[in-house]
């Protein structure tokens, strides 16, 4: 799964963050590297590690967390 490495962090604007993300700072925020992976970070520790994981690793992770149903007990939408 994930392994934490440093990453360097001279190109700010590739790390994104979701618009949803509160105020108090209890973020991740990920990053495409050129190796095709997905880096993520915690948005409190910018300078720390990071998590990296392979592309096909993470799009399964989101995949099965859209598919779990929210605090309310619903399913989000699923796009047509």
């Amino acid at each position: 799964m994930g392994e934490s490495v440093m990453i360097h962090h001279g190109a700010e604007e590739c790390w994104r963050k979701s618009s949803a993300s509160n105020p108090a700072g209890n973020c991740v925020e990920i990053r495409r590297l050129r190796s095709g992976s997905v880096a993520v970070r915690n948005s409190r520790h910018p300078d720390g590690a990071a998590l990296v994981y392979a592309s096909a690793d993470m799009a399964l992770f989101l995949r099965r967390l859209k598919a779990r149903p929210g605090p309310d007990g619903r399913r989000p939408p699923t796009a047509s």
